[in-house]
């Protein structure tokens, strides 16, 4: 895509913090912790919503990392394996300050299994091996579980309790994190040059990071304007809904009862994911939605422009299997432990949004490092 030289370049201002725009769905939390403090404070484990076969040319291992990247390990496993880093499949990142259980698949046709104890990397573990006809795709989860520990809680931290049994019932928003948008949200305005034009040269996986950065940040905005107009868990007629445990979505056809599917939580309502194609939501909805992203005129030119399809995303996410419980400290201070299990494409860092101010332990280390 090229820009015309009398094109001036465009710039939007984003906030910074940048999540600090975005509405709360019960108010800003007033008590305070750190999590992250040890790699065993933040816990995940990918989940995925098939049986491996136990034949195939393709080696799934299920991997235990601790303290370390997902394409640091993919490599390692390369070389374990002695193939390409080309043959190795992964579902996503995951965190590298925690302790992660994901699967990596290897191409290794007519190979045999290499052996777990020749992979001699001190904070890695092959947990399981099973063959598998088929490679690990990017995205290939039906969701992640989680266990979190928040330590030194303080502040007002009396209404927590009440928080923690909204967020079982009611759920959260389901932003988009922060990690989708950069360091200080530079892939935003990354975004708006290469949708300008701006950008000669952008390889395949940066195009992907600056759409759906740009994608990601105007549906957040739309979700948050339901939230401040009390909506963003309701039904509004002209709705599109989603049903719980699903990516199908379907129209307001009048049916009788979405009020009280979407309020037991078996429908969400959704936000947009802008592309081309008929804007399907209706009356308010729609009125709220163009509103909203209508302040970014070059970013709907270019969306379009790629190609991409408009789809929709459920505005509220309900944690399942969300327990809590109060841990002891050594410094005397209470710390929260947290289980939970979202579907792929939620983030754990938006549950724990709504119930703490929570600071990220090693961020804080390196901004500080004589502390």
């Amino acid at each position: 895509m090229q820009q015309s030289e009398q094109t001036p370049a465009v710039t939007y201002d984003f906030p910074q913090p940048l999540m600090e725009a975005l509405a709360y769905a019960n108010g800003r939390p007033a008590c305070s912790g750190l999590y992250k403090v040890h790699a065993e404070d933040f816990v995940v484990e990918e989940q995925i919503a098939f049986e491996l076969s136990g034949e195939g040319e393709h080696l799934w291992c299920w991997v235990e990392k601790r303290g370390e990247n997902t394409d640091w390990v993919a490599q390692q496993l390369a070389k374990w394996a002695g193939v390409s880093p080309a043959n190795i499949g992964v579902a996503g990142q995951k965190d590298r300050h925690a302790v992660t259980r994901q699967w990596f698949s290897i191409w290794l046709p007519g190979q045999a299994d290499p052996e777990p104890s020749d992979l001699a990397q001190e904070n890695v573990r092959i947990l399981r091996m099973v063959r598998h006809s088929r490679k690990l795709q990017t995205g290939g989860l039906s969701g992640n579980r989680f266990e979190i520990v928040v330590r030194d809680l303080e502040g007002e931290c009396e209404s927590l309790h009440q928080r923690l049994e909204m967020v079982a019932k009611e759920g959260v928003p389901n932003y988009f994190g922060d990690q989708r948008f950069g360091f200080k949200g530079a892939n935003l305005n990354k975004a708006t040059a290469f949708l300008q034009g701006r950008l000669p040269r952008v390889k395949r996986n940066q195009k992907s990071l600056y759409i759906s950065a740009a994608r990601s940040w105007l549906f957040n905005l739309v979700l948050s304007e339901r939230i401040r107009r009390a909506s963003w868990n309701g039904f509004l007629p002209g709705d599109v809904l989603q049903l719980e445990g699903s990516s199908r979505w379907f129209e307001d056809d009048g049916s009788s009862g979405l009020a009280e599917r979407v309020a037991s939580g078996d429908l969400h309502p959704t936000g947009p994911l802008y592309g081309r194609g008929t804007w399907p939501v209706e009356n308010a909805v729609r009125e709220l939605e163009q509103a909203v992203v209508a302040a970014f005129p070059v970013w709907l030119e270019g969306l379009e422009k790629q190609g991409l399809k408009h789809d929709r995303r459920a505005l509220r996410v309900l944690p399942q299997q969300f327990e809590w419980q109060w841990l002891a400290s050594p410094h005397g201070k209470t710390a929260l432990q947290l289980r939970f299990a979202l579907p792929a494409g939620s983030y754990a860092s938006m549950v724990l949004r709504e119930l703490l101010d929570v600071k990220d332990a090693q961020v804080l280390a390196k901004q500080n490092p004589q502390s």
